[in-house]
């Protein structure tokens, strides 16, 4: 067909043109002018690169393609219609490259001066994070400037926030009765330890950040306990720390308090750079704590919003009994400090959603119950099998109700150069503590515990 001539007639001595199949006939010109000869039809050609596939067409590799006023596809590439030399395109076909606009391995990024002639000063697309941005690249080896919106200096105050102030402080209460706290005996050793160094008196000795310091305010917090007079200087020297206190007695603000302010002073080091380079996929904490329960898990990071309150830091928990998926949803958004039980620990670890390698401070919080559990395989599986830091590289604290020989074996093997801390008679109960034994029928006893608590005035 290529030689038929239809459009000169019988009696026309015009030498046939060839023919123009209609889907790459030009809408202006109907294909080629009467003084100018049809080259012989070549494909577009694709090439791909890095990101992206450029097309050339054939009035891209030198020949010459006839001019139009409303453009035309030709294979599938459109050609914009000539309009001089100051048009944009100039009859150039569309061509989407790897410089212009790209796909950068599922990202989209639109071109600063693209083919339809206007200039774009940004990007916008998607990342490889499945997030859009309107205006910012979010492909982290590129151009993470959303995550790295919290600086390295994190001893920045972030405005106040009155909604989560008063969810966090409304029922702050110590709930301490500090008369009874002042008689009970204290004692700490270890290499090079001086006890009368290391004893606060009031919070105000300590040199705290005014993030930290704002919110021991805000907890309602005026005096410390006994171990909080000791553990608190002691941790934040940097030493290793082995303390036997009760339940009760305060020890949580007592390593949460010095954690948070050398994180607050010190930034997040490589934390974050970590974080960037597996874009975002897998979180390296700057602190660990365990527990042995999802309660008392809970409970430490309910502190940990506390103290950390208007701060870079973000807390998060891990606990088994609770739905994985809303979990790690929550550890993406970001962990600087992290409240785990060591067998749900290890199920993130497994899906390579958390890295140890950047955590300087390790707090092993009732260590006695977790070695009553049956944790000891999971705890040293943690500690000595992955990279984590080894002792001396890190900071180690472990907290224990008691102090049996089991205890005394971990200690050595985490701990360097450790400080031993008891507060009161070890393995005893609290002498505040007044326990009440009241004989009910199981149908009766939500009944009297309603009423029990309503007497008490302490049922909300």
């Amino acid at each position: 067909f290529t030689s038929l001539n239809l459009n000169a007639g019988e009696d026309s001595r015009e030498p046939g043109r060839p023919y123009v199949p209609p889907h790459i006939r030009q809408r202006g010109g109907g294909g080629c002018s009467n003084n100018e000869r049809q080259e012989p039809y070549q494909p577009p050609r694709f090439s791909r690169g890095r990101g992206g596939i450029s097309v050339e067409s054939q009035r891209a590799r030198g020949s010459r393609a006839p001019p139009s006023s409303t453009g035309a596809f030709v294979r599938g590439v459109y050609v914009r219609p000539e309009h001089g030399d100051d048009s944009p395109s100039n009859g150039e076909p569309v061509r989407w490259s790897n410089e212009q606009s790209g796909f950068r391995r599922g990202s989209f990024d639109r071109p600063a001066e693209g083919p339809s002639g206007f200039a774009s000063g940004r990007s916008m697309g998607f990342s490889r994070g499945g997030s859009y941005g309107g205006g910012k690249s979010f492909d982290n080896r590129i151009d993470n400037r959303r995550y790295f919106e919290s600086p390295s200096d994190w001893s920045q105050q972030l405005p106040v926030n009155e909604r989560m102030q008063n969810e966090l402080f409304h029922k702050a209460n110590t709930g301490i009765n500090f008369d009874q706290y002042d008689n009970i005996p204290v004692q700490a050793t270890g290499p090079d330890f001086n006890r009368e160094d290391s004893i606060i008196n009031s919070f105000a000795d300590l040199q705290l950040q005014k993030i930290i310091s704002d919110n021991i305010g805000l907890s309602q917090y005026t005096r410390p306990t006994p171990v909080q007079k000791h553990a608190i200087p002691i941790i934040a020297s940097g030493r290793d720390l082995m303390a036997c206190a009760q339940t009760g007695s305060g020890k949580t603000a007592a390593f949460l308090i010095p954690i948070l302010n050398n994180m607050c002073t010190q930034g997040p080091g490589r934390a974050l750079i970590a974080v960037a380079e597996s874009n975002r996929r897998k979180q390296y904490p700057v602190a660990l704590i365990l527990a042995p329960t999802r309660e008392l898990a809970s409970q430490i990071y309910d502190e940990a919003k506390k103290f950390s309150y208007r701060s870079h830091v973000r807390p998060c928990v891990l606990y088994g009994g609770a739905d994985m998926k809303s979990q790690l949803v929550d550890l993406s958004k970001g962990c600087g400090l992290l409240v785990a039980t060591p067998g749900r620990l290890l199920d993130v670890m497994d899906r390579g959603r958390l890295g140890l390698c950047h955590c300087r401070f390790l707090v092993l919080d009732e260590a006695d119950r977790m070695l009553d559990m049956g944790f000891e395989p999971q705890i040293r599986k943690i500690v000595e099998e992955d990279t984590l830091p080894r002792a001396g590289q890190r900071q180690t604290l472990m907290f224990s109700a008691t102090f049996p020989n089991e205890i005394q074996v971990l200690a050595k093997d985490f701990l360097s150069r450790y400080i031993f801390l008891t507060v009161g008679k070890v393995g005893s109960t609290s002498e505040n503590i007044t326990q009440h034994i009241e004989w009910v029928e199981d149908h009766e006893k939500r009944d009297v515990l309603v009423d029990y608590l309503a007497n008490s005035g302490n049922f909300d």
